[in-house]
């Protein structure tokens, strides 16, 4: 018979988080995969854990997942662990996760911190609907292309982010998406927790004269305008310039990323529109 794998949830900062039941089943299981076995080793030396580590990092997933799938065969029982929060949000886990369900190998998760829960539970999000993005591209290019196609979402939209890019990230949702509410969540569960609802337009004057520390959680809110009905272009830009309070630029951008074309037609009627307003 098999080993079960066990995806197990682990403190995202306060020791406390920590689950009677996730302690039990890393001392009981044959072995723990870490995403950083130096930092899982400090959380298990503080619950005298002396369970056996394998390092499980994203540059070596795929051929570490092929080796702990061959001990799970063999019988091996082997939790999965990232360095905070729960595995595979985020964080290496996936292809392990795939190839053990793929094998006939019986996946159990154990519930814990996760700085995605946490963070919503501190929303107020009466719908309960939320689109999950995880990390945006490092290439403000690729990062603009991804905010430009979510900046139509009726969801709420949620980022994780670090603090050397958390600068870049709100002044292009800024750009992309215009001003709009927002909650900021950091270093959560630590003794320097921050989770603060303000608006991108507040944000960056601050992250510009501030250093960000800690990992964040960014919910950005849908926009408050309603969509145009119009069917042509230039009834789609004659209502953005009566009904919104977006730039010119903002509503090319908007609805070039809606109608999946270049910009340069729509800003040369754009132009020709808001002129005539004037």
């Amino acid at each position: 018979m098999p080993g079960n794998l066990y995806i197990v949830a682990t403190p995202i900062g306060n020791l406390e988080d920590m689950t009677h039941r996730a302690i039990r089943i890393l001392g009981e299981v044959d072995l723990i995969a870490a995403e950083d076995t130096r930092h899982t080793r400090k959380l298990l030396t503080h619950f005298g854990i002396r369970t056996p580590l394998t390092s499980y990092y994203r540059e070596k997933e795929a051929s570490r997942a092929s080796e702990l799938i061959d001990q799970l065969l063999g019988g091996a029982d082997v939790a999965l662990v990232s360095d905070a929060g729960t595995p595979g949000i985020s964080d290496p886990g996936a292809i392990l996760v795939k190839g053990a369900r793929q094998a006939g190998i019986p996946i159990i998760p154990i519930p814990g911190p996760s700085a995605l829960s946490a963070a919503l539970s501190c929303a107020g999000l009466e719908s309960g609907s939320f689109l999950f993005v995880g990390f945006a591209p490092p290439k403000s290019s690729q990062r603009k292309k991804l905010l430009e196609s979510l900046s139509t979402s009726d969801h709420p939209l949620v980022f994780y982010e670090s603090p050397h890019r958390i600068g870049r990230f709100i002044r292009d949702a800024f750009e992309i998406l215009g001003d709009r509410t927002v909650l900021w969540a950091r270093e959560i569960s630590k003794k320097f927790e921050e989770i603060e609802e303000t608006t991108l337009e507040q944000l960056v004057p601050r992250i510009t004269a501030e250093k960000i520390r800690g990992e964040l959680v960014v919910i950005i809110h849908p926009g408050d305008e309603e969509s145009p009905q119009a069917q042509s272009l230039e009834e789609i830009l004659i209502w953005y310039r009566d009904n919104s309070t977006l730039s010119l630029k903002d509503v090319c951008r908007r609805v070039a990323a809606d109608m999946g074309t270049g910009r340069s037609e729509i800003y040369r009627q754009a132009l020709e529109i808001w002129n005539k307003q004037q």
